[in-house]
């Protein structure tokens, strides 16, 4: 049990022990930066591009574990402000070389074998020799605090820099948002003329031959009638497909959770749905889940071969949360899927996010996560007499 006495000395030694690993890593910094330099001047032959694929990640793991350990000091979080980067090899040192991390990692390094490694070397030392140690005991927390802040004013992000960041996210959601209404609308617009619109033809056709019969052969004109009413109930049932598409009712009626419920139902497996939210969210992001959720029901029934799946609805008080699993046989990608990538672009307009764990031979887990306020539930009125 540590007493309050001795929290301040495991403080004072946590902080040195920082130091020590900041002496070792400084020196891998100086390495790392040599070969990133050189492998850029290299970048006309092969050799360079090698460096570099060896270089920037290890650069990359040296900067997360300060960036880490001056956090901690400082009583912080901070974010890993990387971007991501592409599967494909030539787009994905095209990323790297465009994002302005890696060039501060390397202006980082500078500083983490220079200056900042003297920090370090003082900090450790001043432990070693017992005559420092009133100084070591006095001064090791400003000293830390000191380069702490410097690493950071580094490795991370700066208020202008998340501010273009969020300029640049919000141009491509808003982007994102108006392709996928426009393909919203062209879906519509093909579906109410492939269905509603060829049979209301089919029928205003039926009706004029009627009208003609009625007169002559009224035998005659009644199955023409009839064949009228038949097109026309099956007019009314495309009507009520292309409205389910753009809001269900169900959804309006029940909620997310009772239309997740309804999904569920209709598969050929066995879908186990747990919620527990305590009320509805906003209805476009409410739609935007449930669409999402439909979707990755949909791949469970077309590429999982699973034999069971589960829905998790949950919500922390700040994100909306759909967490669908399933014990297929794994490897889905959502970068090759157009169904998924419009659930990221669909998700992406409210801020959301989609997470997909599918290691080949399974279970495949997908999260997705909406930032948003739950109101009170809301009650559908009664349709009979009060």
């Amino acid at each position: 049990m540590t007493t309050t006495d001795d929290a301040p000395l495991l403080s004072r030694l946590r902080l040195t022990g920082y130091a020590a690993a900041q002496l070792l890593l400084g020196i891998v910094a100086l390495v790392v930066f040599v070969m990133s330099v050189t492998g850029a001047v290299l970048m006309v032959v092969w050799v360079g591009a090698l460096l570099l694929v060896v270089s920037i990640p290890l650069t990359r793991v040296i900067a997360d574990a300060h960036r880490r350990m001056a956090a901690d000091v400082l009583g912080l979080e901070v974010p890993r402000p990387y971007r991501p980067v592409p599967q494909h090899a030539v787009h994905a040192l095209t990323a790297v070389a465009r994002d302005p991390m890696t060039w501060r990692d390397l202006a980082w390094c500078v500083w983490a074998c220079t200056f900042g490694w003297v920090v370090a070397l003082i900090c450790v030392l001043e432990l070693v020799a017992v005559v420092t140690w009133p100084l070591w005991w006095w001064t090791l927390t400003p000293k830390m605090r000191a380069r702490s802040q410097i690493d950071l004013w580094f490795l991370a992000t700066s208020r202008t820099e998340k501010l273009e960041q969020r300029v640049q996210v919000l141009t491509e959601t808003r982007a994102d948002a108006v392709d996928t209404a426009a393909a919203e609308l062209r879906r519509l617009e093909r579906d109410l003329h492939d269905g509603p619109q060829a049979r209301l033809v089919a029928l205003s056709m039926s009706l004029g031959l009627a009208e003609q019969q009625l007169a002559d052969d009224p035998t005659a004109a009644r199955p023409l009638i009839a064949d009228a009413r038949s097109t026309t109930t099956a007019a009314i049932g495309d009507l009520r497909s292309v409205v389910r598409g753009i809001h269900p009712p169900v959804l309006a009626d029940r909620g997310l959770s009772g239309a997740v419920q309804a999904l569920a139902l209709d598969m050929a497996l066995p879908v186990e749905v747990v919620s527990d939210l305590d009320g509805r969210p906003p209805a476009p992001v409410e739609s935007a889940l449930y669409f999402a959720v439909a979707e990755c029901l949909a791949n469970i029934g077309k590429h999982a071969r699973a034999t069971s799946a589960r829905i998790v609805l949950s919500h922390d008080g700040e994100r909306l949360r759909a967490h669908v699993s399933d014990d297929g046989v794994g490897g889905a990608d959502p970068g090759r899927g157009t169904g998924m990538l419009g659930v990221r672009r669909r998700l992406a307009t409210f801020d959301g996010t989609m997470s997909v764990s599918s290691p080949p031979g399974g279970p495949t887990d997908v999260v997705l996560e909406v930032p948003c306020d739950l109101s009170l539930p809301r009650t559908t009125p009664s349709s009979g007499p009060g």
